[in-house]
């Protein structure tokens, strides 16, 4: 039985993601900061919930301990916490703003996957998912036609451009782990205020189908629901 294990879990595309992959028969360890949030989430999906904040590296290391005791090794790694940030006038963004949305949305990712990779190297075919946006390509954002053009928001947008980068560098670097980043699309969420036009589980598309496809599918990949996307 395949075992994923999830961050930033208990909401949103995380929980709608937790849900789907356990209807599809994995063992999903459902991670979250929340411990009552969490809790709550996974006992409602059919999870096992994993106490995590990805922006604490005693936090991360003790998921990690506590997923090596119980399950001994994962297949999945699905890096889905994130936070928006400040949007609109940039005019008052301070280094301390940067840092916050770096820490979560790219650092949070370096810090988790550092730390599940000896339990991923166990699975005979692991596999990083890296839940990015669109919001973060140079394309998108630069396409009068696509609604990813018309938003401002400075801190999330380079955030996710880096952590789409930060996928490439992961599957150049580990040919023997599938690594890929997954857009959601716009999908209504307590990130957007539940402005998206997507339903939740609409957005979990790209990441389920990348969970759930055959070895040897491929690395270093962006995808949408709607198909493997340009990396500009």
């Amino acid at each position: 039985m395949t075992i994923t294990f999830i961050t930033g879990a208990n909401k949103g595309l995380g929980r709608e993601t937790a849900r789907r992959l356990v209807e599809a028969g994995h063992t999903v360890l459902l991670g979250a900061r929340d411990p009552e949030a969490g809790a709550r989430a996974a006992a409602a999906v059919g999870a096992r919930f994993v106490p995590i904040d990805v922006t604490d590296d005693a936090s991360v290391a003790a998921a990690a301990a506590d997923v090596a005791e119980h399950e001994g090794a994962i297949d999945v790694l699905i890096n889905n916490a994130g936070i928006h940030g400040p949007a609109g006038d940039p005019t008052n963004l301070t280094g301390a703003d940067a840092l916050a949305v770096f820490d979560v949305n790219v650092a949070g990712v370096v810090r988790t996957t550092t730390a599940f990779l000896p339990l991923l190297r166990r699975s005979a075919d692991p596999v990083i998912i890296n839940v990015s946006s669109g919001m973060g390509s140079l394309a998108l954002t630069h396409d009068p036609s696509r609604a990813e053009s018309k938003v401002v928001a400075p801190l999330y947008t380079a955030s996710k451009a880096a952590l789409t980068m930060l996928t490439t560098q992961y599957a150049k670097a580990f040919p023997g782990i599938r690594v890929n980043a997954a857009d959601p699309g716009y999908t209504a969420t307590d990130l957007n205020g539940h402005s998206g036009p997507q339903t939740v589980t609409e957005g979990t598309d790209a990441i389920v189908g990348l969970a759930t496809e055959r070895p040897g599918a491929g690395s270093g990949r962006f995808v949408a629901r709607t198909g493997e996307i340009a990396w500009s």
